[in-house]
């Protein structure tokens, strides 16, 4: 064996870019590690880890997909042994913003999340047939003006400290508080029955 040839080899697989060219997302329930494959000039990788954000008691997930630009770092030159980072942009995926301020992520879908540090702004955008799911049984606190769109339902008590303004009607229990007639009613400084 040519020693030299074989160092170089060596060197040169010790730091590939390439593009993932399969994903096996795992099975957590049987131990199966998630793993994929790296196309890299004329060679496809084996099944290779991929580095996540965080991976101990904190964990996250966020597979890559496929044609992802990538690079595989492999220890002693050995592909075998390689392990994929993701998350550099191409042609094919560009950086979604060009903005210094913002922390962005724009999902498959459309759904896109974003905060801007300067303007102080946190953005939460959804498809059109998004939906959204908050638990929270301890309780939730919110400061400051709520502006809401659409239908409300609550189930469960609540309690106003303060003025409720309602511009079109109160309904309770069937009974509207802008149309309703009350029936004994005698002018003056009697007090009527209750509403019919």
């Amino acid at each position: 064996m040519n020693l030299l040839a074989e160092i170089t080899r060596r060197l040169d697989n010790m730091i590939r870019l390439g593009t993932i060219a399969e994903v096996d997302h795992g099975d957590p329930a049987q131990q199966k590690m998630p793993l994929c494959r790296v196309t890299t000039g004329a060679i496809t990788t084996g099944w290779l880890p991929w580095f996540n954000l965080r991976a101990g008691t904190t964990r996250t997930w966020n597979p890559p997909t496929l044609n992802e630009q990538c690079m595989v770092f492999s220890p002693s030159g050995d592909p075998a042994q390689g392990i994929v980072l993701l998350g550099l942009n191409s042609t094919a995926n560009p950086a979604p913003s060009n903005s210094p301020t913002k922390d962005l992520t724009i999902y498959p879908d459309g759904a896109l999340i974003e905060y801007d540090h300067v303007a102080h702004h946190l953005r939460a955008i959804l498809p059109a047939t998004g939906t959204t799911e908050l638990e929270s049984l301890g309780g939730i606190s919110i400061k400051g003006p709520i502006t809401h769109e659409g239908d409300y339902t609550q189930t469960g008590n609540q309690t106003v400290t303060g003025k409720v303004t309602v511009t079109v009607d109160v309904v309770a229990a069937g009974i509207s508080l802008v149309s309703h007639r009350t029936t004994g009613v005698t002018r003056g400084s009697a007090i009527s029955d209750g509403p019919v």
